[in-house]
């Protein structure tokens, strides 16, 4: 069994449901393959939070902002993250080397190509998303919380 260190060597307390750190990034290739390692990454986090409820709405929007992220054709890596905000909040973002700002396309039709990711994660977080241009690309992030049916 683990222990966790005191100040007293004699006293020890088993390590039991530790929960991971608030706070989780990957650096990912530029490929499409890396959608899924992102969605790995974040289930996790929200399972290991005791946020499952969070679980769908949020690889939908790392899918998207990874898949945006793959678009932009740069190279090196970018880094997807996750962090607990509030007990029942978290923040997804995804960082990229393209300084080619995030548009949400508004009243697409039907059979347009493309311009629909942004308006689901527009959607899925009842617009608590955004972008912020960084000296070398951007940050995309969206913000996620557990609502309660008052709340929906």
């Amino acid at each position: 069994m683990l222990t966790r260190a005191t100040s007293a060597p004699e006293a020890t307390a088993p390590l039991t449901a530790a929960l991971p750190a608030d706070h989780l990034r990957v650096h990912l290739p530029y490929e499409p393959q890396s959608a899924r390692a992102a969605r790995q990454l974040i289930r996790s986090a929200l399972r290991g939070w005791g946020l499952p409820d969070l679980v769908e709405a949020a690889e939908l929007i790392v899918s998207e902002l990874v898949g945006n992220a793959v678009k932009t054709g740069c190279r090196q890596h970018m880094t997807v993250a996750i962090h607990r905000t509030t007990e029942a909040g978290v923040r997804i973002s995804v960082r990229d080397g393209s300084r080619a700002m995030p548009v949400l396309v508004q009243d697409r039709c039907d059979d347009a190509e493309g311009g629909r990711g942004l308006a689901l994660v527009n959607h899925l977080t009842r617009g608590r998303w955004g972008a912020e241009l960084l000296p070398f690309g951007k940050v995309v992030h969206a913000d996620l919380r557990v609502t309660t049916k008052a709340q929906a």
